[in-house]
């Protein structure tokens, strides 16, 4: 049970801090790997909490960044196997909460307001969690405007 509390906390700091840093520290630069996040927060604002990108097949960064920790944290499997276990599922689901936020609007205002909260808020510097505002609550970060 410890494995899997700690796995959700560090995969919900994962979450939090690339989002914070790597996705908006970083992808406010143009030229950065990581612009492409800016390109999403551009649509969704648009398109009020949409992202038809979703539809489709998504963004095919993101789906690469998840592949890459995952692997990143495949050899936890031979010590901690149960915390390993527990990132590698926190990465599916953060996947799929985040696609289904930006399909059914009304579903992500119901069940991860504070992802609503981050792209159609005052400020989108805020909400870094997707799938449990865990680390926003923890660093104060989660500030909610609906």
């Amino acid at each position: 049970m410890a494995q899997v509390l700690l796995g959700i906390l560090l995969a919900n700091f994962h979450e939090w801090w690339i989002h914070k840093y790597l996705l908006h520290g970083r992808g406010k630069n143009k030229h950065s790997i990581w612009h492409f996040h800016w390109l999403h927060h551009k649509e969704v604002r648009k398109s009020k909490g949409y992202d038809d990108a979703y539809r489709g097949r998504g963004y095919p960064k993101e789906k690469l960044s998840l592949f890459l920790i995952a692997l990143a944290h495949l050899p936890l499997i031979l010590i901690w196997p149960t915390l390993a276990k527990t990132l590698a599922i926190y990465l599916v689901v953060y996947y799929f909460v985040h696609a289904r936020s930006h399909i059914d609007v009304e579903w992500a205002k119901r069940w991860v307001p504070w992802h609503y909260d981050h792209h159609m808020g005052a400020n989108q510097d805020k909400n870094w969690c997707i799938v449990l505002p865990i680390c926003d609550i923890i660093f104060g970060t989660r500030e909610k405007y609906f």
